[in-house]
């Protein structure tokens, strides 16, 4: 009698604790696929961070680049190079691959995209070093981007 009482508690402990856990699975499912938004086009994809809306002016400012430069030099070299494939993508040509507010935001908010955004998971997948957290400030990753402008 004892045996068949545990035997009960037993199931019904283990039955309750699948429905949950199924439950639980459906809802981070659900929740991970509305953060994730899927483009057709990856230039209309602004990526996820503070910068929800970029226009680059037509002319390149070249005060601007020159100070991108500094910091590229300074705090990017170690994982990219201009214009070749090395730890990360080279940047020449980001623009034809890549929305300014996109790269913006994976200078100033790296964890979250890799988390989150489709794009900087493929990345991640296929250079396998996420990018690091420089701690740019929002202007020192515009410089950076007006630079990434004058690479050829």
């Amino acid at each position: 009698m004892k045996l068949n009482l545990i035997a009960i508690v037993v199931s019904i402990v283990f039955l309750a604790s699948c429905g949950n856990s199924e439950k639980k699975n459906q809802d981070d499912k659900s929740t991970s696929e509305s953060e994730m938004k899927v483009y057709d086009n990856p230039l209309d994809d602004k990526g996820i961070g503070p910068v929800t809306s970029l226009t680059l002016p037509k002319e390149i400012n070249q005060e601007l680049a020159a100070k991108g430069k500094e910091v590229y030099t300074l705090k990017c070299t170690a994982c990219h190079k201009e214009t070749q494939r090395f730890i990360g993508p080279a940047p020449v040509g980001i623009f034809e691959r890549r929305s300014p507010e996109w790269v913006m935001n994976m200078i100033l908010n790296p964890e979250e995209m890799v988390k989150k955004n489709d794009i900087a998971k493929k990345l991640l997948a296929e250079y396998i070093a996420p990018m690091a957290n420089q701690n740019l400030t929002e202007d020192e990753a515009r410089a950076v981007v007006e630079y990434f402008r004058t690479i050829k």
